[in-house]
């Protein structure tokens, strides 16, 4: 049976964001590349986060596993834009818990393309 994609999109896992948290291919935009990681944090794909993130950007370790208290609720893309062939920007929020309580994360991300592969590199986090 078919299960639901945790980044929100309508195709089950199996046909979303699965494929390229296996390594089966590599996002094919900005946008997928972001729902893809949506979805390794809900999962807990440490591995997955750390090769999508530009070497210049990613932090030395995640400890997802000793982050088990978070509860990942939901994911909504506000905009993609793209710079240029190979610089894109992705608005969302993402919706999480924390013991009980409620948080939201609005941030635009910036991506980059390096040997055909989208990269995240940082974000600016909204303002509540």
């Amino acid at each position: 049976m078919p299960s639901p994609c945790p980044c929100g999109a309508s195709a089950d896992h199996a046909h979303c964001c699965g494929p390229y948290l296996s390594g089966e291919r590599p996002a094919p935009d900005a946008e997928a590349l972001m729902r893809s990681r949506y979805t390794a944090y809900t999962l807990g794909h440490e591995h997955y986060l750390r090769a999508t993130w530009h070497p210049a950007h990613r932090p030395d370790s995640l400890n997802l596993a000793e982050d088990g208290a978070t509860k990942w609720l939901g994911l909504e893309i506000k905009a993609c834009r793209s710079i240029d062939a190979s610089h894109a920007t992705v608005e969302f929020v993402a919706r999480y818990k924390i013991g009980g309580r409620a948080y939201r994360l609005h941030e635009t991300s910036r991506f980059v393309l390096e040997d055909g592969r989208w990269l995240y590199t940082d974000g600016d986090i909204h303002p509540k």
